[in-house]
């Protein structure tokens, strides 16, 4: 049985906000954004190339704002993808920089035993 990891919720302060950063500033894709009612919006959004989508919104995750770790977003270069990300914000958008911190990949052929 094929098992797929499809949708990680997180956790934001700002839906709004947090959707115009994954969608104009780093390139996600919005497939769905809903207010289904007073107290439950639901945003879905997914990265170029991706299976595996990001879901945020207001009433759907008890989890504190800011809490989500150990989410890897995998690029083929990491430099690239943080200059766009840490680019300057869309004019009108207040933005600013984004808080997010790079990791260099590490050499998988160096040291390895066969």
């Amino acid at each position: 049985m094929d098992r797929k990891i499809e949708l990680i919720l997180v956790p934001v302060t700002d839906v709004d906000r947090a959707r115009s950063f994954y969608v104009d500033q780093v390139g996600f894709h919005a497939d769905y954004d809903s207010q289904v009612s007073d107290t439950l919006r639901f945003v879905q959004l997914t990265p170029p190339a991706s299976a595996c989508s990001i879901a945020f919104g207001t009433g759907i995750t008890d989890m504190a704002p800011g809490s989500q770790s150990g989410v890897q977003v995998v690029v083929p270069d990491a430099d690239e993808a943080w200059r766009h990300v840490r680019g300057p914000p869309a004019p009108g958008r207040g933005m600013g920089r984004a808080r997010v911190r790079p990791r260099r990949r590490r050499s998988t052929s160096a040291g390895r035993r066969g």
